[in-house]
Parts: C-alpha cells; structure tokens; sequence
C-alpha cells in the first residue's frame, strides 16, 4: 500500500478513534477510556463500541479526563474487550486527530494483552485539515468543530470527541474530493524491539522514511523547464513552500520519482516558491544550478510524470546466474 490516495477514489470505510490515557508514553502510561466509531464510505456510523478501562495504574490527570481510581476499579481492563474493539476496527482505515497518538497506544495495549489489532492504514486529520486551506486560527478539535458547526459537549470525553470528529470527517472529506486533494492516508506495520516492546517508526515523518527508500527508477537528470517530469527524478524540498511537505512527497513516492534529503549536483529539481531565496536548499539549488519549481507547478506536473528507466533493466540476470556458478 502506498502513501496518500485521492479523495476521490472508493473507500471501505472508517474507524473514527479517540483514547484517553493515563500519560503520554505508550507501554508506561495505559488507556483509560476508548471510543470507537465504526463508519461506511458515506460517513454514516455502522458500528460503535465505548468502554471505560481499568488500567492498573494510576490513572494520572484527572482535572483533565474526568476520570478518577475509584471511578475505573470495576472496569473491564484492554485484554477483555480488544473483541469488540477488532470487529469496528476490522477492513476500515483507523482516523484520530493526532493518529500517531492513539494508534500508538492501541498497539502497546494490545502487545501488553498479546493481541493482535486489525489496523492496516491510518489517517490523521490534523494533517487532512491542514491541506484543506481552512483560514483557521489553528488546527485543535475544538476550533475545527467550531468551523464546521460541530456542537462538542464533553472535551477529553473518548465518546464526545470521536463524534465529534465524525462530525468533522465528512464536511472535510466532502471539501477535499471538491478541491480533489489527496487524503493522508498511511501504511501501517507492526515492528518490535528485542525485547518485545512495540515500536511504531511506521508513523515517523514521511520524510524520515521516504529518504531512506531505493528509487526503482535511475535519475534521468535534471528538470527541463517545459518538458514533463520523469520517474526516478531527485527531488528536494525547501521549507519555502505552501502545501506541507507530507503531501508533496505522498505524490513523488506515488509518481515514481526520489526525495532527496540534500540537494546536491545529482538532484533534478527542488520546490521552492522563494524566486530568490537566501539561504536552505532553494538558495543551494541556485548555487548548483538545480532548476527550482514551485509547489503550485509541481503538483501541476507530478499527475503526468512519464515513465523513467527501471533499474532491472541494468541488471544482467545472465550474468548474475554465471557469476555465481563461478564460486
């Protein structure tokens, strides 16, 4: 599955999340209360499951989530509904605002309960948000609510703030295929540490992974201004651009072209909107010679990358078998 999808292609689903928890560190600080909302295509909700939990610890601040000791000793702790909790998450795309957040600690609590969640792709709508342009102050729950007309009653509440996120979802959801933008949507895996722990380097900065990514595609070179894109294109971008760097490199990745962390003689293009700009890798760019395209002509061009040369075409199989015959 591959970072980033149009807004406008089907869909099977969504499982609106929301966590409280007793911390901030998955593994150490447990869940308390879950909300999960189990929606179809349209965004209307299918399957709900809620559940106060006994986390065995103590269950930290509580002039923030309401909830005391005293309250959660006679609640049902992960292990025992992690049930109910797979049937909602089963065949949707997990949604939380803050995803990395929640998806995180679902995963340590069910690594704790040594169950496994059914949660193959993520989206964050803070993330979706921010590439809808809204002209909001910032991008918190509560101000988003506020825009769309969502009514939250009971902040840090599991139940109310995924229904309000669902409120939320589908005006968003609605804008983004109008303006047809890409939703956030993300891959996820398990990985674990040697000593058990679940990590989650699946959710660090698309940036961070996507560098460390083989292009199928040799670098054809650099950007000739006026001609098409071409697969397995080095591309760089400089902070000087509107649209966030996840989105550009959801469709570089999905293109066939290369981020590239540094820009040097070998980077086809960066993506700049400065014209002159005086330091970071547009001002590098310049100083190389590296053409310099905006994120407005870049996002123009990336729907209609041609096809590059794919490194298996520089690979003599024959050769490869005769080699090894040798030793």
């Amino acid at each position: 599955m591959s970072w980033g999808r149009p807004a406008r292609e089907p869909d099977a689903g969504w499982a609106v999340i929301d966590v409280e928890t007793s911390g901030f560190r998955p593994g150490q600080a447990r869940v308390i209360s879950v909300a999960a909302l189990g929606l179809d295509a349209g965004g209307r909700v299918e399957q709900s499951f809620v559940s106060l939990l006994n986390p065995g610890v103590d269950p930290g601040p509580t002039h923030v989530h309401g909830l005391t000791a005293a309250m959660l000793e006679d609640q049902p702790q992960f292990a025992d509904i992690v049930g109910d909790l797979t049937e909602v998450l089963r065949g949707r795309t997990l949604v939380a605002h803050n995803v990395a957040f929640d998806y995180s600690f679902l995963a340590a609590e069910a690594e704790i309960a040594e169950a496994e969640l059914p949660i193959d792709s993520v989206m964050c709508t803070v993330e979706l948000a921010r590439r809808l342009e809204l002209g909001v102050d910032n991008l918190r729950l509560e101000t988003l609510a506020a825009h769309w007309g969502v009514t939250q009653e009971r902040p840090h509440d599991a139940f109310d703030d995924a229904m309000v996120l669902t409120g939320i979802l589908g005006p968003a959801l609605e804008r983004a295929r109008d303006r047809d933008i890409w939703l956030p949507v993300r891959p996820v895996t398990r990985h674990r540490w040697p000593n058990g722990r679940v990590t989650h380097d699946e959710l660090r900065p698309l940036k961070a992974l996507a560098a460390r990514m083989p292009c199928p595609y040799l670098n054809p070179g650099r950007y000739v201004r006026g001609r098409p894109l071409v697969q397995g294109m080095r591309v760089a971008l400089a902070a000087e651009v509107r649209r966030t760097h996840e989105e550009l490199v959801e469709r570089m990745l999905y293109a066939g072209l290369a981020y590239s962390d540094d820009v040097d003689r070998e980077t086809s293009l960066v993506v700049c909107n400065e014209a002159a700009p005086e330091q970071g890798k547009g001002y590098h760019a310049l100083q190389l010679g590296v053409p310099v395209v905006s994120d407005v002509q870049f996002m123009d061009g990336v729907g209609a990358v041609v096809g590059g040369r794919s490194m298996e075409e520089f690979a003599d199989t024959a050769m490869v078998d005769e080699q090894f015959a040798l030793f």
